[in-house]
């Protein structure tokens, strides 16, 4: 049986030649960079290598990046870190509704435990911020805005230049989630404006359980992981070297390869995304027509069951993603999909297709082929799409 894994939000093989670029630091170059003698200013010298690169990468300077453990720490160092540092100044922060957990959840910290204030902001139907409604959120007590740069559900790429630069007149922190779209898309922070950047390994090509956080230099951030004075006193615990290297190169790959790597990503995208439409009557395109990730595909089928087209597109070698998720023995509705006005009936038919430059022409025509069949056996049992159709017949 064929399988196509389109499902690389979640998680993606690590590329041949970053494997390769890790290996030595896992036995000859295993050194602690903290160490004073030559076998660590060795292993400390390559994690400036590394960090060099990621700064490339994203338009920044080496010194305004913290290496983490992953995107989620990061987002958690950035939220926390910068509110913790600047309680004198203020006790209100500022998030879109459709953030990554590890971003909604920092700001509930902040909200439990420190008494800050925090916004929710609304998104329209394609899940874009509206500039002038987070002008009119933003107060003097505001200290920091948090909205991402892409959504790794709906695929939806924000205005973040024009909504940090609101920020930016009135003094207020602007930290981007980019972990969608670092390497994806051009990602310049210079160019956006921003003063905090998160990315992620596994999203380039990386190991899991690295990632990185930029910061705009000069701005203090309380650490969220306390030990020794590693990453210039921001991060304790010795760095993760073998997967800061795998980091470092997939960040140049992406750099050197961003444009052909979008142009072949948006194609495949483009015609899931058509045939898909042509093929399955009663699906919804999620997220911005446009204005969206090159490799992310999204739809709201309706009268199925998001996990149960899973489950049976797997059975095909087929793996996907649903924003809808079972626990509790209670099927819940995406929090992103509900933000963007869709109906939770609908919305529980959420599958999400992420690809990358692994992925082919082949595999589109193999799920084209698939799909259409795991809807229509998933409708026969369907009590909504008997209904649906019902009152069609009818009219």
């Amino acid at each position: 049986m064929k399988r196509v894994y389109l499902d690389h939000a979640a998680a993606t093989p690590v590329r041949r030649e970053v494997l390769e670029a890790m290996l030595p630091y896992f036995r000859e170059r295993f050194g602690n960079p903290s160490a004073v003698y030559d076998l660590g200013s060795e292993i400390k010298d390559a994690l400036e290598e590394q960090r060099e690169k990621v700064a490339r990468l994203i338009g920044a300077h080496r010194d305004e990046v913290v290496f983490t453990s992953s995107g989620a720490e990061a987002n958690n160092l950035a939220v926390k870190g910068v509110a913790l540092a600047n309680l004198k100044k203020g006790n209100h922060v500022i998030v879109s509704a459709i953030e990554h957990h590890s971003v909604l959840n920092a700001a509930r910290y902040l909200e439990k435990f420190h008494d800050f204030e925090v916004t929710f902001l609304p998104v329209d139907k394609y899940g874009l911020v509206d500039q002038e409604r987070l002008r009119r959120s933003l107060s003097p007590a505001t200290l920091l805005v948090s909205i991402q740069h892409g959504s790794n559900e709906v695929g939806t790429i924000q205005n973040i230049r024009e909504l940090a630069a609101v920020c930016r007149e009135q003094g207020v922190i602007f930290h981007t989630d980019a972990v969608a779209t670092a390497g994806q898309v051009p990602v310049d922070v210079q160019d956006l404006g921003v003063d905090l950047l998160t990315l992620n390994g596994p999203a380039l090509g990386a190991p899991k359980g690295v990632g990185a956080l930029y910061f705009r230099q000069k701005l203090r951030l309380v650490p969220q992981i306390h030990g020794g004075i590693q990453e210039n006193g921001r991060r304790g615990g010795t760095e993760n070297v073998p997967a800061i290297v795998g980091l470092g190169k997939a960040a140049d790959l992406a750099r050197e390869e961003l444009a052909a790597r979008a142009k072949y990503l948006s194609w495949l995208r483009d015609l899931l995304a058509a045939g898909v439409q042509e093929r399955v009557p009663g699906v919804v395109y999620t997220g911005h027509p446009a204005q969206r990730l090159p490799g992310l595909a999204s739809f709201c089928v309706e009268g199925i069951e998001g996990e149960a087209l899973l489950f049976m597109l797997s059975s095909q070698g087929i793996y996907a993603n649903t924003g809808s998720a079972c626990a509790s023995k209670a099927l819940k509705t995406s929090p992103v999909l509900g933000a963007l006005g869709i109906p939770s009936e609908l919305a529980q038919g959420s599958v999400v297709f992420t690809f990358n430059a692994e992925n082919s022409e082949e595999d589109i025509n193999y799920v084209l082929y698939h799909l259409p069949l795991a809807v229509g056996r998933l409708r026969s049992f369907s009590p909504v799409w008997r209904k649906r159709t019902a009152a069609a017949v009818g009219e």
